[in-house]
């Protein structure tokens, strides 16, 4: 068929090796100019070993080169367009956004995170020195005891002055008989503890006033929130300005499922009380240990024997398992603290 006759009209360029290994060293030189940098980074990036090796000696003289040339930095400026942010104005900039200060919120403010909110060791930090545990203070209502009598026992070898303070029949929700707002200050000045330990939930879920004034019943949202500000002005008090260490532990599930609802939104609001003071704060999850999945049960596996650890009303630990109870809260205190003796 001759050109003429040809579909196309003329004959068809034929490439040649040596042209493709022109293409070829074009787009090389091309990407060293204007990506020589995201390699060397793609390199890095990479596990140690032979590949990683190859890619950072390709990397790090192309990175070097488009450094050293403006060509990257061109091309960036070149397709800025395609996702503009400079006509975004000044509204809701982190430059010009109004911050409280003090860590209190005013309207159109967001409060501050403080370096209070996190535990140096979740940053990769080493946390800091552990010095001696002088006053521990086990206060709750009755879901504290014999927990209290436990640890005292435990710690008494070590120099650590224990002191029990349960308040049977009491509530955060509730002040009739008591006002733990008021006590918690009370307990801390008067005692002045290196370590709190509270465990509390057995008499919760009555309404709370709201901002508005009118009750809120349980166990929503709105409750839980107003509860978790309460439990944070306590866990607020008892850290001492982050002079002390504050372990508050999280409620088995119950075997009933009105009071497992109440637990579950307690358990809830411990979690979300804690997050500004996690560097003193410790949340113990006790719900884990005795329930885990959320599903009561009255006995567990304790060194191989299946262990009753529940009293029969379905709510509080016995014995065996207030000494399961102590075995973690006396972890969690030795990572805290340097404790001699124990047992």
């Amino acid at each position: 068929m001759t050109d003429a006759a040809s579909p196309i009209g003329h004959r068809a360029r034929r490439f040649r090796a040596r042209d493709a290994i022109v293409c070829t060293l074009v787009a090389a030189l091309l990407l060293v100019l204007f990506g020589g940098s995201a390699i060397r980074e793609q390199g890095e990036e990479m596990d140690p070993g032979f590949t990683r090796s190859v890619v950072l000696a390709v990397g790090e003289p192309a990175g070097a080169i488009a450094d050293a040339l403006p060509f990257a930095s061109a091309a960036r400026d070149a397709t800025a367009w395609l996702s503009p942010d400079d006509d975004l104005g000044d509204e809701g900039s982190f430059a010009t956004a109004p911050v409280a200060a003090g860590g209190t919120a005013a309207r159109d403010a967001v409060a501050p995170v403080g370096p209070e909110a996190f535990d140096p060791r979740d940053l990769g930090a080493p946390p800091p020195a552990r010095g001696p545990l002088r006053t521990l203070l086990v206060t709750g209502d009755s879901m504290s005891m014999p927990l209290d009598a436990e640890l005292a026992r435990r710690l008494a070898g070590a120099g650590v002055r224990t002191v029990r303070d349960p308040h049977i029949g009491t509530g955060i929700s509730k002040d009739d008989l008591l006002d733990w707002g008021a006590l918690s200050l009370k307990q801390t000045r008067d005692e002045q503890p290196d370590a709190v330990v509270v465990f509390i939930g057995a008499n919760e879920g009555f309404p709370l006033p709201g901002a508005d004034g009118r009750e809120v019943e349980c166990c929503g949202p709105e409750w839980a929130a107003l509860y978790a500000t309460r439990v944070r002005r306590m866990m607020d008090t008892y850290r001492r300005d982050g002079a002390a260490r504050v372990y508050w532990l999280k409620l088995p599930a119950p075997r009933d499922p009105d009071l497992a609802r109440i637990a579950r939104a307690v358990n809830a609001a411990i979690e979300a009380a804690a997050a500004p003071y996690r560097a003193q704060v410790r949340v113990v999850e006790l719900d884990e240990l005795f329930t885990p999945g959320w599903r009561f049960r009255n006995a567990m596996e304790v060194d191989g024997q299946e262990t009753i650890v529940r009293e029969p009303d379905g709510i509080h630990l016995n014995d065996a398992g207030a000494r399961l109870a102590a075995d973690v809260v006396e972890e969690r205190l030795g990572a805290d603290f340097a404790l001699s003796a124990s047992g």
